[in-house]
Parts: structure tokens; sequence; C-alpha cells
């Protein structure tokens, strides 16, 4: 080839072969949890949260926003997520205390507040509003969300009281309650018992306190001597006539 010579194009392909091709069980499945519930309704909306701090409305996403029924014990949750990431942005129960009002000046957004939705972990009070691209789309939420309601609510109403403790269980802890202990009456031995022991008792005393009583009363007598008033006459006994 001589010099100069345009040089033919090496042709290029940027494709390779991979050097581990994954099959299914290198797949790690990702659960929702929501594989075990049907959905009742689903339409994309965005959804706001109200901010008590800045006293303004803040926007938490936009995606579809469903509202599924468990497939076992029917309970009925609204749970949202964000387009792409798929993050929940709101995750709540349905509850009957809830109520749809719309938003002022809209007819195609509903405003309502949440005790406890769990969307970013642990349960929390929010204030929440949703907003459909048309007042159709916001009429078929509604239908749905009270649907939830009276399901959820029939759940609770057919729902079994608290049980109540057995009786033997009641009586156990009465049992186990410290009680105070009554005072029994004395029964007549244990009242002979006593008094025996006190007329002994009282016999033994009276043999080892006869020399202190002399004592005492020598004792009693001094002191009066000593405590008489001064200048106070001395009686002289008197002798007997001869």
């Amino acid at each position: 080839m001589a010099f100069g010579e345009p040089q033919p194009e090496e042709e290029h392909d940027p494709q390779f072969a991979p050097v581990h091709q994954l099959t299914d069980k290198d797949q790690i499945e990702t659960k929702t949890h929501e594989e075990d519930e049907d959905v009742q309704f689903k339409m994309r909306a965005k959804l706001f949260r109200f901010d008590s701090s800045t006293n303004e409305w803040k926007e938490r996403g936009t995606g579809d926003v469903r509202i599924l029924a468990h497939k076992v014990h029917k309970k009925v949750r609204l749970v949202m997520r964000r387009d792409k990431t798929l993050k929940v942005c709101a995750n709540h129960y349905i509850t009957s205390d809830m109520r749809l009002q719309p938003n002022i000046g809209s007819d195609r957004s509903w405003v309502w507040k949440v005790a406890a939705d769990v969307s970013e972990g642990t349960p929390t009070a929010e204030t929440l509003a949703i907003r459909f691209a048309n007042s159709d789309n916001a009429g078929q939420f509604k239908v749905a969300f009270e649907a939830g309601q009276r399901t959820n609510a029939e759940i609770v109403s057919q729902a079994p009281p608290a049980t109540q403790p057995t009786p033997d269980a009641a009586t156990g802890a009465t049992e186990l309650a410290p009680q105070p202990t009554p005072t029994e009456a004395p029964t007549q031995d244990t009242e002979t018992r006593v008094e025996e022991t006190a007329l002994a008792s009282s016999a033994e005393a009276k043999g080892a306190e006869e020399p202190l009583a002399g004592s005492e009363a020598t004792k009693e007598t001094a002191e009066t001597s000593e405590t008489s008033p001064e200048g106070a006459p001395t009686e002289t006994p008197a002798t007997e006539a001869q």
C-alpha cells in the first residue's frame, strides 16, 4: 500500500456480550404488600399536604391514586405512589370519620384529614388534598372513597367484642392481689390459756416486788417530809396517859 492512499475504515461495533446472563433466579423479587389486595379504584392525580408551620399547601407527588381492598380481611385503604420513583406519598385506611370536602374554588379537588398516614413509615396526622384532571374523575374518586368507608365500618361493626376474663381468671387475679388480714376474735380456750398465764405471771411478780414495795413506800414518805412547806409546825405524836 502506497503512502498517502486512504485506508479502509474498520468496522466498529459498540455492542458487547454480557459476561453473565441474568436468569430468573438472579432477579430479586420486590414485594409492595399490595399483592394480596384488589384494586377498587385507580386514577391519575396530584396530591398535596397542608404544612401548618408555614400555613401553606405543599405538593407531595403526582401519580396513580388507588383504593385497595384486602382479599382476606376486606379492609380498604388508599395508596398513592409517585411517578417513576414509585415512592409512597399516601397510605392510610379509609375510616368512617373522614369527610371529603370540596376544595374552595374547585370542582375537581377534595380535602380530607387523616389521623394516621404511614407513607413516611410512622403514623402521622395529616391534612391532604387531591386534584384530578376533571370533575368526573373527582366524582368517581368520591364514590369509591365513600364505598370504602362503608366497607370498613361494616367490618368494625362485625368485629367480636373485647374478651372478658373468665371466672377462673378473675378468681386467680383476686387471689394474687394482697388482701388485708382480718383480726380473729379469741376463742374460749384461748381466753382461758391467756388468763392462766396472766395469773402465774402475777404471782411471780408479787413475790419479786414485795421488798421493792417497802422501799418505794419509804421513799415516798421521805419525799413527803422534804416537800412540806417551810415553817410548818411539826406534829408531835401524843403520849399515852400513864
